[in-house]
């Protein structure tokens, strides 16, 4: 479930594909399409959750999601992941954008301009995050501090890797740092999911409430390392490096992650992001 695909439009530059390219190349739009809205609906409800509990000062309300998110003597701590959280929500939302190969073309100016912002906000996010966790620590302990550093680390690197191939004009390497980007990007959203479907499926096996349990020690890594091998795969396979059998498997993995994430879109919608977004419009 946790597959997910970034730039669909890296599989149309051949002159010729294959039937095997062909069936991954749709089976990649298709996933990419559900994962910008589950993404953006997500980057929504970070927006208008966590900025409107501050903006109403009840900011202890963070706490409900995930314990120790706010706590009041540590004010550098909640400035952090204050800005984690919205530079997170703004990162969801651009994201799904920057990768669009018809906006890059028919709106330069707009896909650079969008493009500093994101970047930008992806490094607000990894500093905000990183800060955090030097301060307070996570709650699950060691491992997922452990987990949760790295990922930081990753996503500035990748964001400055990315801007820097954009800078010196080398396109391929641009696009390839910020397909691996925009995998970690989405690392938060696909967090929130996979615990969804654990606790729907699984009636939460390996979970406690201070996430230190098996599946939180797993979770800690796997919500952005698979995402990272399946931009690889993408990114290999606009070489053309990758065989028939491989891209087989590739495409039927695609097609049942996207039905789990049109499932799960679907209900945290309708009972957890949609009521917050809703809250806020009353508010």
């Amino acid at each position: 479930m946790n597959t997910t695909i970034f730039a669909s439009e890296q599989l149309i530059t051949a002159v010729s594909i294959n039937k095997s390219q062909r069936v991954l190349r749709w089976s990649g739009i298709f996933l990419v399409s559900t994962v910008w809205l589950s993404a953006l609906l997500f980057g929504l409800y970070i927006l208008t959750f966590y900025v409107a509990a501050f903006y109403r000062s009840d900011m202890v309300v963070w706490n409900d999601n995930l314990a120790g998110l706010y706590q009041a003597d540590k004010k550098g701590a909640t400035l952090s992941i204050g800005l984690h959280f919205v530079a997170g929500g703004i990162i969801l939302i651009l994201g799904c954008i920057q990768l669009l190969q018809k906006v890059r073309l028919a709106y330069p100016k707009l896909h650079r301009w969008t493009g500093r912002i994101y970047i930008v906000a992806c490094l607000l996010a990894a500093t905000g995050g990183l800060i955090f966790i030097a301060i307070s620590g996570t709650i699950g302990g060691i491992v997922m501090d452990i987990g949760f550093t790295l990922y930081g680390v990753l996503m500035l690197l990748a964001a400055f890797e990315t801007f820097r191939h954009a800078v010196t004009k080398r396109v391929t390497k641009h696009r390839a740092w910020a397909m691996r980007l925009f995998a970690l990007a989405i690392g938060s959203w696909l967090y929130r999911m996979d615990y969804g479907f654990w606790l729907l499926l699984a009636d939460g096996i390996g979970h406690t409430s201070e996430f230190n349990g098996p599946f939180d020690q797993v979770m800690s890594f796997f919500f952005f390392i698979p995402n990272l091998l399946v931009a690889e795969v993408f990114i290999r396979n606009s070489e053309r490096k990758m065989s028939d059998v491989i891209n087989w498997i590739a495409s039927l993995t695609l097609i049942s992650a996207t039905g789990f994430l049109i499932i799960g879109t679907y209900y945290f919608t309708l009972y957890y992001w949609g009521p917050a977004m809703v809250a806020w419009l009353s508010y």
